[in-house]
Formats: structure tokens, C-alpha cells, sequence
């Protein structure tokens, strides 16, 4: 999937079908000139349906579907035949995906499970026909009932990436190439900020067949929370991940400095956010001695305390095995 294929927000009209009316029709045939009432019901009309489906990642297929209409229901006939139902709309969409009300801005519902539908449009219900309305002091009713009319809604569709990890760091900071080397993901890599415009997903194989999903969010930038840089854009991907992996490059002017306004950008954002399990993982120590390392250590060590870290290199291939280590362990401390 291209960078430019990566869609993770659209709005769409969609309208539900309306119910078939139902009959008026009164029995005849040979020898019975004066029948009663056989008018049927009108058909169901068609739901507008949303379902979730694990192997789209991208809202992408959705960019230009403006308007979602399902079938109207049939109408009732004679011999109380009812009358079809309307055909339904389905609506596939990536895990993850938010829908939202596009006037009220409020969430209707999240699909988060393969295969999960739920009605957004709900089709009109058909007419009863005049069968239903005879009785003894009116036997041949000429009435039967319309057809509901259909639910329309304006909805907005928003994605957030589904991942077990997210990689949060400053433009940069070297998260791609990470993402590149721990997993079998080839995002877009180049020394300049900002090469990645989209999330990025990759799947890291770990022992005994086992895996996890690690998702590289684009750079953040001091501001991010409030629409500064990419913004809100990117901030609302983090919020699936159950750990944070805040990537810090080791030739930044201050590693702690750095972090502390990751953090501080997160918690402006949705405080929510620092709830979750966080590693500091500092990169591109390949060049560091162990002398400097060690007072690196030290330094971060006495300024963060509490805080796990570690050293890597993903040039290099240096302190990855111990990352995943690191990251599964987090991903599974309840089942321990």
C-alpha cells in the first residue's frame, strides 16, 4: 500500500431504503364476485450496514463513495403476498474505525472486531395491508398503511490504527528505519523531518511463532496537541496502542528534555494517554562508547526515575532482540 493510498478520514451521506406500501387489493376470482381484503405488506426497506473487516488498513476504497443508498422495499400484492425486501448496503471498513455524527460531532459507535456489523441507516418498515384492518363491521377495508420513510445520516468515518505498540518520537528520530528493521514493513526512509506522513503498520515475529503489531506514528512537534504540524492528524493513532515506545535519537541536545515534551504533548492531548505502559528506547548508539553510554545511563537514570529505557541501534542491529524482549513482556504482563 502507497503512503498516498493511506485514508483515514471521510465523510458520507447514507440513506437507508423505505418501506414498501402495503396493499388494497380485495379478493376475486371465478364465482366469487365479492371477496375480502388479501391486500399483502410491503417489503422491508434496505439497512445500511457497517462491518468490519481485518484485512483493510485504509479508509482508501471509501474516498470517493460521497453517497450510500440501500434498495427501497417492494410493495405489497394480492393474496397477501408481501412484498420484497429492500437490498442492503454494507459498508466494509478497517478495524479501528470511529463513526461519528457529522452534525453533533458524537460518536455513534467504534467497529473494533472482524466481522462486527452495525446498522447506521435502519430501512423503513412496510405497510400493513388492508387484510390487517378487516373486521366484523368492516369487511372489506379499502385502506392499507404507506411505508416508513428511510433514515438518512451525514456520518464522518475515522480511523484509528489498531496496533499493540505505538512509536512516538520527534521528526527524525529514526522510528521508520525501527519499524523497517524489526519488522517486514517498508516504510518511506530519508535524513529530512517529516518523511513519514502516514502511520505505518508492521508485524514483529517473535519466538514460538507468536507476533505483535507496531504501528510508526508520524513526528510529533512541540504544539502537536493543539494543530500544530500534522496535529490531531496522527495524535488520535496512539490512542489504540496498549504501550508506547517513545524513541529518543542519542545525539539529541537532552534525551530527558526530549521525552518530557513527548509526554507533555500526549497529556495536553488526552491525559488518558499516560495511563498506558511506556519505554524510552534511546537510538542510534552504534558511535557511543561504553563510557559515554554509561554516563548517559546515569544521567537518564537519575532525571527519570521509574522510567524503563534501553539502548539500540537499528543500523547497527544492536540491543533489537532485547527490544522485542522488552516489548513482549510489557504486551503480556497480565497473562504472567
Amino acid at each position: 500500500m502507497t503512503e498516498g493510498n493511506f485514508v483515514d478520514y471521510v465523510k458520507i451521506y447514507v440513506s437507508s431504503g423505505k418501506g414498501g406500501k402495503g396493499s388494497t387489493h380485495l379478493h376475486r376470482e371465478k364465482f366469487i364476485e365479492k371477496g375480502g381484503p388479501d391486500g399483502g405488506d410491503g417489503g422491508r426497506g434496505g439497512h445500511v450496514i457497517l462491518r468490519g473487516n481485518k484485512g483493510l488498513w485504509t479508509l482508501f476504497h471509501l474516498k470517493f463513495a460521497k453517497h450510500v443508498k440501500a434498495g427501497h422495499g417492494g410493495d405489497g400484492g394480492s393474496s397477501r403476498s408481501t412484498g420484497h425486501d429492500g437490498e442492503d448496503k454494507y459498508i466494509e471498513v478497517p478495524l479501528g474505525t470511529v463513526v461519528r455524527d457529522k452534525d453533533s460531532n458524537e460518536i455513534m459507535f467504534e467497529i473494533t472486531e472482524d466481522g462486527e456489523e452495525r446498522v447506521i441507516a435502519k430501512g423503513g418498515k412496510g405497510g400493513l395491508g388492508n387484510w390487517h384492518f378487516r373486521s366484523s363491521t368492516n369487511q372489506t377495508p379499502r385502506y392499507s398503511q404507506p411505508g416508513m420513510p428511510p433514515e438518512e445520516h451525514d456520518i464522518v468515518l475515522e480511523l484509528k490504527v489498531l496496533a499493540d505498540v505505538g512509536l512516538v518520537g520527534f521528526p527524525n528520530a529514526g522510528k521508520s528505519t525501527l519499524l523497517s528493521v524489526l519488522t517486514s514493513a517498508k516504510p518511506k526512509i530519508a535524513d529530512y523531518p517529516f518523511t513519514t506522513l502516514k502511520p505505518n503498520l508492521g508485524i514483529v515475529a517473535y519466538r514460538d511463532f507468536q507476533s505483535f503489531v507496531i504501528a510508526d506514528i508520524p513526528g510529533i512537534i512541540e504544539g502537536a496537541a493543539e494543530g500544530k504540524g500534522l496535529g490531531h492528524y496522527f495524535l488520535r493513532h496512539i490512542e489504540r496502542n496498549s504501550t508506547l515506545l517513545f524513541l529518543v535519537p542519542a545525539d539529541a541536545k537532552d534525551i530527558v528534555d526530549e521525552y518530557n515534551i513527548l509526554l507533555n504533548e500526549l497529556d495536553k492531548y488526552n491525559p488518558e494517554m499516560l495511563d498506558k505502559e511506556r519505554l524510552l528506547v534511546i537510538s542510534k548508539t552504534d558511535m557511543l562508547d561504553e563510557e559515554l553510554k554509561a554516563e548517559m545511563k546515569k544521567e537518564v537514570e537519575k532525571r527519570l526515575k521509574g522510567v524503563p529505557f534501553m539502548f539500540i541501534s537499528s543500523v547497527a542491529q544492536q540491543g533489537l532482540v532485547e527490544l522485542k524482549d522488552k516489548l513482549w513482556a510489557m504486551l503480556n504482563t497480565e497473562e504472567k
